[in-house]
Order: structure tokens, then C-alpha cells, then sequence
């Protein structure tokens, strides 16, 4: 009889429910657990499972590659670190996603800005949010080479689709008219729809140096800062301080 509900368990992908019966049955003669109680405790077990598999899943379609918690993130380095702190960690409740709301990190290389925004993703993706990150760079040349081959559509729903869209160095090259064109396609549908988060190297002033126009650059900011925290991170490079000690 126990190893036709196993079976039937297993079929109804209930693998955790399935593999813990017989030492639950066991314990629950122990301890006297009523039929509820023993179906009370396995479910609670494949619960736990099925959310850690979900959050197992969501580290994994983020493309984050390691897993950075702001305990690391040092607060003393610069000045301008002190005076944000609680923003920032004000972030980590994620409430700006439920909002809505979008983040910018604006900073030279090395201050931080990319560890931020991959602390708040990472956090993202332990709360079974579903996060993608990516370079600018690397989002325009898949964009522009699914233009090429007629999968465009398929490629920008991608992008569009994530909860949080973690989009790190713009800034660092020029993306060109189609380059331009395609970022605002990305930014365009995601405005007010979900959260994106930014980081770049360049004041607002500048992003015309990055996209094709100045009209496309006001487009794209107009959305992004409408409703938006706006960090600004200076002082000397981090990394450069590490490799130094």
C-alpha cells in the first residue's frame, strides 16, 4: 500500500512528500500525530522544498553568476557611502520593485555601483522575484543580432519581461542609432510596468554620448527618472584600494 502512494505521490510531483512518508509515519507513531498533523508536517516539507527550488531557479534565469549581500558593501569607504546608507539599505526590502519604481546608480568605475545593484538582485532572487542582469552592451548585440534573424520580438519580451531588469554600464561605449533605438524599446515597456536598475558612469547631461541623440537620450531618462531613486557614488575607485593592500 505504501509504495502506491509513493507512486502516486511522485505523479503528482510531489517528490519531497513522496520520500519523507515512511520516516513521518515512523515518527508520528512516536509522538502520536493525528492523520492531520502527519499531512500537516509533509506538506510544510514540500513547501520548504518547492521555494527553495524556486529561488534555486531564480539565481539561475538572473544570470548573476555570484551571490553578493550588502553586509559586504563598506559604508566607511567614501564619504558619499555614509550619507546614502540608509537608502540604500532601505532598498533591500525590495519595496521599491512592488512599487514599481526604478533605480539609478551614477558613479565613476569602481565606486560600488555594480555590487549595489547586484546585492539588490541577488536579494531579489532569494524573495523568488524574477531577475535578469545584464551588461548595455551585451543586451544591444543579442538585441541586434535577433533583429538580424527575425527573433526580435521573442528577444525584446526577454528584457521586458523580467520583474527587475538589472542593466549594468551603460555609459562605457556609444550604442549607436539601432543600438539606441532598441534601449529605448527595452525602457519604453517596461516604464511604469516593473523596475529596472541602472548603472553608468555618466551624469544625465551626458547620456547623449552614449545614445544616437539627444532626443533619445532625454526619451530614455524622462522614463527612468520619473519614478526613480537616484544614487550618486563618488570618491576614489574600491577595487583600486583592494588591489593595493
Amino acid at each position: 500500500m505504501i509504495d502506491s502512494v509513493i507512486e502516486k505521490l511522485k505523479q503528482l510531483r510531489l517528490k519531497t512528500f513522496a520520500d519523507n512518508i515512511t520516516p513521518a509515519l515512523e515518527m508520528a507513531g512516536e509522538k502520536n500525530w493525528s492523520c492531520l498533523q502527519i499531512i500537516d508536517y509533509l506538506a510544510a516539507l514540500e513547501l520548504e522544498e518547492k521555494e527553495k527550488n524556486r529561488v534555486e531557479l531564480r539565481f539561475k534565469q538572473s544570470k548573476l553568476l555570484v551571490k553578493p549581500t550588502i553586509d559586504q558593501f563598506d559604508f566607511n569607504f567614501h564619504v558619499s557611502r555614509k550619507q546614502q546608507k540608509i537608502k540604500i539599505l532601505n532598498l533591500m526590502d525590495l519595496e521599491f520593485i512592488r512599487q514599481k519604481m526604478d533605480i539609478i546608480l551614477i558613479g565613476n568605475p569602481g565606486v560600488g555601483k555594480s555590487f549595489l545593484a547586484k546585492c539588490i538582485a541577488y536579494a531579489a532572487t532569494l524573495a523568488s522575484i524574477k531577475v535578469l542582469f545584464t551588461t548595455a552592451i551585451d543586451m544591444i548585440n543579442h538585441l541586434i543580432a535577433a533583429e538580424a534573424d527575425h527573433s526580435l520580438l521573442k528577444k525584446l519580451q526577454y528584457y521586458q519581461s523580467p520583474t527587475l531588469l538589472v542593466v549594468d554600464e551603460i555609459g562605457y561605449l556609444p550604442l549607436g542609432t539601432q543600438g539606441s533605438n532598441l534601449f529605448f524599446q527595452v525602457i519604453s515597456a517596461r516604464h511604469e510596468n516593473s523596475s529596472t536598475i541602472i548603472t553608468t558612469n555618466l551624469s544625465f547631461a551626458d547620456w547623449g554620448k552614449i545614445f544616437d541623440s539627444t532626443t533619445v537620450a532625454t526619451a530614455i531618462a524622462d522614463r527612468l527618472v520619473y519614478n526613480s531613486e537616484i544614487l550618486v557614488l563618488e570618491g576614489p575607485s574600491y577595487r583600486k584600494r583592494k588591489k593595493q593592500k
